[in-house]
């Protein structure tokens, strides 16, 4: 019986250690939690970079373009509900809005991590 306590325990902790989002590893899929995003810039209406931590840069595709992203007045909306991880597209609910109440709603087709070289690469005006 403790054998298969054990078997159970390391199960367990191997499940914690696998849902982990800042761990989380998936065919060059990676995790952040939202609070970890510090910044966002758009270089095209279908794109929108974001900062996590200080150093990790995504790249968000969107499903159909949103021009108002390239308006100085605007801000991004975004909804949580239940886990705050971000590891999937389907993870980000958001919103385009301005000062004036217009609210609209985005989705994310695609999100991935930039490597360093691409990164790089990002013009200085829309490095978030």
């Amino acid at each position: 019986m403790k054998g298969f306590a054990a078997a159970l325990l390391a199960a367990v902790s191997i499940a914690t250690l696998a849902a982990t989002p800042a761990l989380a590893r998936d065919g060059g899929r990676s995790c952040f939690f939202a609070n970890q995003w510090e910044s966002w810039r758009s270089p095209a209406p279908d794109v929108i970079l974001i900062r996590v931590n200080l150093h990790d840069i995504y790249e968000l595709r969107l499903s159909s373009p949103a021009p108002e992203l390239g308006y100085p007045d605007v801000h991004l909306v975004s909804r949580f509900q239940g886990s705050n991880s971000v590891c999937d597209p389907l993870d980000l609910q958001l919103e385009v809005s301005d000062n004036h109440g217009f609210r609209s709603p985005i989705i994310v087709r695609s999100m991935r991590k930039l490597t360093p070289e691409e990164v790089a690469q990002i013009p200085r005006r829309f490095r978030p």
